[in-house]
């Protein structure tokens, strides 16, 4: 608190170079006891002094709630291939999350995301270059206005106490009258309200019977996407934004959803609807079945289209899907939509150079078998292309870690089969993927 407040301060006293029209600038706490605490300091009236004013708590501006920039500033970037950059304090950095616009975000303490937004560019080396020039004409640098620990320790000890927790927390369940006045049914389970665009039944136990069927091998699978390396939780399931010409826009549109309501994938989480047209629909991932496009774009046949509107096409008929990707595929948050979406858009498979740990488990958790290639080889050396078909067979059998035959038919109807690692890892996970996942699992133990 004390470095920013100063950083702040200092504004008033700097004429900053580059704090130019083109930044937006927006302070939202996780807690309104920051509120507090930056209120006592006098650091607020500082930070809304050079545009740090409080738009909300919590997830607001690093999951794309900022609103777009300009128009003109837009326009500018895409014509121009800007590569614009953001700097937050938050702890997600996840391609164009911030804005569709913003291909680079950088992570920073709170004092460098002020420093930054006075000095206007990330290009700049901050030991070397000054921020900006003060009222007497000499350049400004950060070592000039970064406060000692004891001015920090002074500033932290004289606007923080208990009671202001206390204080805030007291009625935290309690909610305003907005909350109160919400009409709730007294029931065991929860009432399924029709016409919810939020909250709706998901599909995970339609057709379900109390004994597990057999489950069947991957007979003939089309990919549905072929990916690169770090494919992150937020290119399979972004959090972020919904575009208005995307699957997940035009379900929200045809069913009243003016586009000024949308909100985010992230506050619609509870409709599997828009989460699985949302699935593989960041803006930023590219698809190598569709090459020179970037988005959720794929093919069937030869005809390019969304990746929902494809896996819905390849279910109508009949067929089973796979995802390939390279390494390290599944990082970031342990975003467990990215794993329910790929299943209901008819994944069976994904194969993969190496997986994150936590989207492993959440593949297996959903039904999704996690297939590895043997070192030394990937979808390059294999040349996979969106034209092979893939069978694996004895998936009624599985073992922990075991190997696994994957046949490939070419275009030209040649064949030849790889080796892969069943990354079901324990015992344990076996059981819940021959339920089906683990949710079908536990209804099954509980109902047992």
């Amino acid at each position: 608190g004390g470095e920013a407040r100063k950083l702040a301060r200092t504004s008033g006293e700097t004429r900053p170079s580059k704090l130019r029209l083109p930044e937006m600038t927006s302070l939202a706490p996780g807690s309104q006891v920051v509120t507090d605490y930056l209120e006592k300091s006098g650091l607020q009236a500082d930070l809304d002094a050079i545009g740090f004013n409080l738009v909300g708590y919590g997830c607001t501006t690093c999951i794309g709630n900022s609103g777009p920039l300009a128009e003109p500033i837009s326009q500018s970037i895409n014509a121009n291939n800007i590569v614009a950059a953001s700097v937050i304090s938050g702890n997600r950095n996840f391609e164009g999350r911030v804005s569709p616009d913003v291909r680079a975000n950088f992570l920073a303490s709170p004092p460098l995301v002020v420093a930054y937004a006075l000095k206007g560019t990330v290009t700049e080396d901050f030991t070397t270059t000054p921020i900006g020039t003060g009222s007497d004409g000499q350049p400004v640098y950060l070592k000039d206005i970064w406060p000692t620990n004891e001015e920090v320790a002074t500033t932290m000890a004289g606007c923080m106490d208990r009671p202001m927790f206390q204080a805030r927390y007291a009625d935290v369940y309690k909610g305003d009258k907005h909350w109160q006045a919400i009409n709730v049914t007294g029931s065991e389970t929860y009432s399924w309200r029709a016409g919810s665009t939020y909250i709706a039944n998901p599909p995970y136990f339609d057709g379900m019977s109390m004994t597990p069927a057999p489950v069947s091998d991957i007979i003939e699978a089309k990919p549905l996407a072929i990916l690169g390396d770090s494919i992150t939780t937020d290119h399979i399931s972004p959090a972020g934004s919904i575009k208005a010409d995307s699957p997940a826009g035009k379900w929200l549109m045809e069913h009243q959803v003016a586009k000024s309501d949308f909100n985010s994938y992230g506050a619609r989480r509870g409709h599997h609807e828009v989460m699985m047209r949302g699935t593989f629909a960041n803006i930023r991932i590219k698809n190598e079945m569709v090459p020179g496009i970037e988005g959720g774009m794929s093919r069937f046949g030869e005809e390019v289209m969304p990746i929902y509107d494809a896996a819905m096409k390849h279910k109508a008929g009949g067929t089973p899907l796979v995802v390939i990707a390279g390494k390290e595929y599944g990082t970031g948050s342990s975003r467990d939509w990215a794993a329910k979406g790929t299943n209901l858009l008819g994944v069976r498979a994904v194969i993969v150079e190496s997986f994150e740990r936590i989207h492993r488990s959440n593949l297996v958790g959903m039904g999704v078998l996690p297939l590895q290639f043997k070192d030394g080889e990937s979808r390059i050396s294999l040349g996979l292309t969106g034209d092979d078909s893939f069978t694996i067979l004895g998936v009624a059998d599985l073992q922990p870690r075991q190997d696994v035959q994957v046949e490939v038919t070419r275009k030209d109807g040649s064949k030849f089969t790889f080796t892969a690692l069943c990354r079901i890892d324990t015992a344990n996970e076996v059981e819940y993927f021959m339920n089906g996942g683990i949710l079908q699992y536990v209804l099954r133990k509980l109902a047992a």
